[in-house]
């Protein structure tokens, strides 16, 4: 199959060396791109700005901002069967970009924001894609339901879900722990392991699902 994966955080720019972003390693999208080139899918990772080295028989794709992860996915619809987008997209960004670096004279700054591209929404629809489509839920409260509700408001058909702040997972770790919710309902948790295991384990249900599923909407 053909999988495209998004990794790691975006950078939005306040001015030339101030910018939003997150915490997010990359460290869950690259192993998930290499899990997926391991078992033989050709594989196409939209990576934001990481230190990560690129998987083997993988072709990256370098992006900073969430317009350039968007522009980057756009492109890669017509030939994905598979998108899985584990990247922390920023959900803001500056609302002006100045060209020179903010002066620190003044004693307080109001940074007005507008919202970035909301990538995962936008597959279905404007976008077109048709395939086997899987999105990161990253949660600090009520982990169950807005997994659900994003399962169901971004159309996917599984929606990949952790709790951010939880002592060895997540941002900045080696390890994770997530629950897996499909479209069907089921719900598999995948227990604390390393990412790499979380990936592989993660591929294993996404081939029997899609084996199983009916043709996607």
């Amino acid at each position: 199959m053909n999988v495209a994966v998004t990794a790691g955080p975006t950078r939005e720019a306040i001015d030339p060396v101030r910018f939003l972003s997150n915490r997010s390693s990359g460290r869950m999208g690259f192993a998930i791109a290499e899990a997926a080139a391991q078992r033989g899918h050709s594989v196409r990772l939209i990576a934001g700005p990481v230190t990560l080295e690129t998987p083997k028989s993988v072709d990256r794709i370098d992006v900073e901002s969430a317009e350039e992860m968007y522009c980057a996915v756009a492109a890669t619809v017509p030939w994905a069967q598979v998108m899985v987008l584990a990247a922390a997209v920023a959900d803001f960004r500056p609302a002006a970009y100045s060209p020179l670096k903010s002066s620190k004279d003044s004693t307080s700054l109001t940074l007005r924001l507008k919202p970035t591209p909301d990538i995962l929404a936008s597959l279905r629809h404007p976008l077109g894609f048709t395939g086997f489509l899987a999105g990161f839920a990253a949660e600090t409260h009520d982990l169950v339901e807005h997994a659900r509700t994003k399962l169901r408001t971004k159309n996917c058909d599984l929606i990949v879900a952790n709790e951010v702040g939880t002592t060895g997972a997540g941002f900045d770790s080696l390890d994770n722990e997530v629950l897996l919710f499909f479209r069907c309902g089921r719900i598999l948790p995948l227990p604390l392991a390393p990412k790499t295991s979380i990936a592989a384990s993660l591929w294993r249900a996404i081939e029997e699902e899609i084996g199983h599923s009916p043709s996607r909407p």
